[in-house]
């Protein structure tokens, strides 16, 4: 794969994206109105996007916000806006296949969320899904911090699946962001990720994927990134394979917390279940405690060791490994426990482990994970 361009982000017009689109209200349930926005052409028609947007009732001051981004089976999620608003956070769900409420094609829709269209090479760019989307999600950011009621300095976005690779590059496309929160998603596509996927790269030209990797891979856009990220994920992820998720995580210059569980299944449901997602939130929106911070492990002979600071006392210590090889979807992960010794935590690696990592929960059940360490 050569060099991505010198700018990646010349691939947007950031200015127009960041400003504030025309919308309509349809209809407010509670604390949730459901609008349509005017959004990009799409092969020279005007197209418009369904989102939800929930705002709490009966706050004395500014609400912090999120943006959130469904994934490849998704729709704009009324219960996710709703999750937020009893957090006392502001919310946004955008649809991003076309769709209005119940799923139902919009007349003036954009590009299907559909993997014929999204690694189709022939579309041009303007009228690609991956544009559609960013541009999807970073107008509904703008439309959320337009309210009065919302602070514009204390939005975050997290996504699932696809929305987690849209989570991150709108995360490095767009300053105004106060956190990102990727789940599944990540980058380097081309290089490992669902087998279908892979599929699809095989019937390109060389020029093709390239073209392909330099607008619409994240890799090419997170060292651009400026907020600080909790990427959540699973050891054996069908889509975004645990390799792929830690090239991924080296890449932005801002503070990165990884959760990596063993064994996380994917779905919509898995992917907005985790409670680091809203802790990690309050950490950067509302100064709630941090998460635990665990430093990249250190290997001498069969010792591994790293260090440890935290907010909350420390209930289970581990080190997760794998002495398999192959494909990453596949290998079998143990964990077992490690120990605490001061700002330390330490553990004897076991012969003929490939691939580790360590990990903390706390007494609220929030777990962070290292670095993971391939062993040669």
């Amino acid at each position: 794969m050569k060099p991505a361009p010198t700018d990646p982000l010349a691939n947007w017009n950031r200015p127009r994206l960041f400003a504030e689109p025309s919308y309509r209200v349809l209809e407010t349930v509670g604390s949730v109105t459901s609008v349509l926005f005017e959004h990009e052409p799409c092969a020279g028609r005007p197209t418009e996007v369904f989102a939800y947007v929930g705002i709490p009732t009966g706050s004395t001051g500014r609400v912090p916000g999120m943006v959130c981004v469904h994934g490849g089976l998704g729709a704009a999620f009324r219960s996710w806006v709703e999750f937020w608003v009893q957090r006392g956070y502001a919310a946004i769900a955008m649809d991003l296949n076309g769709c209005g409420a119940e799923r139902i094609p919009l007349a003036r829709r954009g590009p299907a969320m559909d993997d014929a269209v999204i690694f189709d090479p022939t579309v041009a760019w303007a009228d690609s899904w991956t544009y559609h989307a960013v541009a999807a999600v970073l107008r509904s950011h703008t439309l959320l911090r337009s309210f009065a009621a919302v602070d514009p300095t204390r939005i975050g976005i997290t996504g699932v699946s696809w929305g987690g690779y849209l989570t991150c590059i709108a995360a490095s496309l767009d300053p105004r962001l106060a956190c990102a929160i990727p789940v599944y998603g990540c980058g380097y596509l081309q290089a490992n990720s669902a087998q279908v996927w892979m599929d699809r790269f095989a019937t390109m030209t060389p020029a093709q994927r390239l073209t392909w990797h330099e607008r619409c891979d994240p890799s090419v856009y997170l060292p651009a990134a400026t907020a600080p990220i909790l990427f959540v994920s699973g050891t054996n992820d069908f889509a975004y394979p645990l390799d792929s998720v830690a090239k991924t995580y080296a890449l932005p210059k801002s503070s990165v917390t990884c959760c990596v569980r063993v064994g996380m299944e994917h779905s919509q449901e898995s992917g907005i279940a985790p409670g680091e997602i809203a802790l990690f939130a309050d950490q950067h929106l509302r100064g709630g405690d941090p998460l635990t911070v665990i430093s990249p492990p250190q290997l001498t002979g069969r010792s591994l060791s790293a260090r440890w600071t935290h907010h909350q006392p420390i209930t289970k210590a581990c080190l997760n490994f794998t002495a398999d090889t192959g494909r990453w979807q596949d290998r079998r992960w143990v964990s077992a426990p490690a120990l605490l010794e001061g700002s330390l935590i330490t553990v004897d690696v076991p012969d003929a482990v490939t691939v580790c990592y360590l990990s903390l929960e706390d007494n609220r059940g929030t777990f962070v994970s290292s670095p993971h360490l391939e062993i040669t």
